[in-house]
C-alpha cells in the first residue's frame, strides 16, 4: 500500500513518506508516524456496522436542516420542530433540506438546565453588571434564548513524552568567617507515555472557542447514545469545523496538559532548566457528540456579544455590552459630586 493510501489518525489529512525523516508525516498537523506505528493503527480499525448505517439513514430522514442566508448558520432540527429565526443574527431562516446522515452524533448530553431557569440566571447575572443597555435584558432580549445543542470534537489522545533539563540542588552555609554555596547539577530525563481522555473543541465556527471552553466542563458522564427524541423543542448546530480544522486546537490542550504532567513529576531541584521537551500525539479516538447550551447574541453598535449557560450544569459565562452614554453619565454624576466635596470642604477651612 503507498503512503498517499494512509490517512492521519490525527486529522484525516494524507499522510506522505519524507525521506529524510524516514517517517510517514502530516503536512496539516504535523504529525509523524513510523511505518509500523500506521499500520498497527490501521489494523485496529474496523467496517461500519449495518446497525451503524440504519442509524444513519433514520438520522437523515428525520433531520430538517435549515439555512440563514444572512450570515450561513445552519440549524438543525427534529421534523416535528420548527425553526423560524437564527440562533446567531435572529434573521429568519428558510428550511433547505435533510441532513446527511454523516452528521450524525454518537452521543449526547440532554439540557438538565430548563429555560426558566437559564432566564434567572441571565437575569442574576446583569444584574451584577453595571453600565448595560436596557434592552439587553429585556423580554423581548430574552425571547431570543436558544436552547442549542452544539457540536463537539471529544478526542482521546497517546501522547510521547520526551522530555530532558538540567536540574540545580543549591545550599548555602556559613562557617566561621566564610561563607559557601554548593551547586549539584542532575540530568533530568522524563520518557513517558500519557493517555489524555475527553479533550474537547467545539465544531462551530461563528461561537467564539473561549466561550465554549469558560462553559467546561461538561460531565461525560451523562453521556447517552444520540437519539432523535432529544432534540424535540430544542435546536442543533450543523459542524462546519471538521476534525482537521479543530485538531490544532485539541493539540494545544493535550500539548499543555502533558507538559503540566511532567512538570508535577520533576520536585526537589532549586532551580530547572529545560534543555528539550516534545510531546507527541501519535494516537487518537474521536468522537462527535452534541452538548447542551442556552446561547444568546445581541447585537450593539455593530458588535455581536454571546451569552451561554452550560445546559447541564448551569455554569454561565458572556461579554456585557458596555452603554457609553451610561458610563459617561456616571462619571459626569461623580464629577458633581467631588466638586462640591472640594468646594465645601475649601469653605470650611476659611
Amino acid at each position: 500500500m503507498e503512503a498517499s493510501q494512509y490517512k492521519c489518525p490525527n486529522c484525516d489529512a494524507e499522510l506522505v513518506f519524507d525521506p529524510s525523516t524516514q517517517q510517514l508525516t502530516c503536512d496539516f498537523c504535523r504529525s509523524e508516524f513510523t511505518m509500523d506505528k500506521i499500520k498497527e493503527i490501521y489494523a485496529g480499525k474496523t467496517p461500519e456496522t449495518t446497525e451503524e448505517t440504519q442509524q444513519k439513514e433514520e438520522f437523515e430522514s428525520h433531520t430538517n436542516l435549515y439555512q440563514c442566508k444572512n450570515c450561513g448558520a445552519e440549524i438543525m432540527a427534529e421534523d416535528d420542530t420548527t425553526a423560524t429565526f437564527c440562533y446567531y443574527c435572529h434573521s429568519p431562516v428558510i428550511l433547505s433540506g435533510r441532513l446527511k446522515g454523516d452528521f450524525k452524533p454518537s452521543k449526547i448530553i440532554g439540557f438538565h438546565i430548563k429555560r426558566e431557569q437559564a432566564e434567572t440566571m441571565f437575569k442574576d447575572w446583569c444584574g451584577k453588571k453595571k453600565f448595560i443597555p436596557a434592552d439587553f435584558k429585556s423580554q423581548q432580549q430574552l425571547e431570543k434564548m436558544t436552547g442549542l445543542y452544539v457540536p463537539f470534537w471529544v478526542t482521546d489522545c497517546d501522547v510521547d513524552a520526551d522530555y530532558q533539563a538540567l536540574g540545580k540542588k543549591i545550599r548555602s552555609w556559613t562557617s566561621g568567617s566564610y561563607r559557601y554555596t554548593e551547586t549539584k547539577e542532575f540530568s533530568v530525563i522524563r520518557r513517558a507515555k500519557i493517555t489524555t481522555r475527553g479533550i474537547p473543541a467545539d465544531g462551530e465556527s461563528k461561537i467564539e472557542d473561549l466561550l465554549m471552553e469558560s462553559i467546561e466542563p461538561f460531565d461525560y458522564a451523562g453521556l447517552q447514545p444520540f437519539d432523535m427524541s432529544y432534540f424535540s423543542g430544542f435546536f442543533a448546530d450543523k459542524y462546519d469545523v471538521d476534525k482537521a480544522a479543530v485538531f490544532p486546537r485539541i493539540k494545544e490542550r493535550v500539548t499543555q496538559a502533558s507538559r503540566d504532567v511532567i512538570n508535577r513529576s520533576v520536585v526537589g531541584y532549586t532551580t530547572t532548566v529545560v534543555q528539550h521537551q516534545n510531546y507527541n500525539i501519535n494516537k487518537t479516538n474521536w468522537q462527535y457528540i452534541m452538548l447542551p447550551v442556552w446561547f444568546m447574541t445581541y447585537r450593539y453598535n455593530d458588535k455581536i456579544y454571546e451569552f451561554a449557560i452550560n445546559g447541564q450544569t448551569g455554569k454561565l459565562a458572556g461579554t456585557p455590552p458596555l452603554d457609553k452614554k451610561k458610563l459617561a453619565f456616571f462619571a459626569f454624576l461623580v464629577g458633581i459630586v467631588v466638586a462640591i466635596i472640594v468646594f465645601l470642604g475649601g469653605q470650611f477651612f476659611i
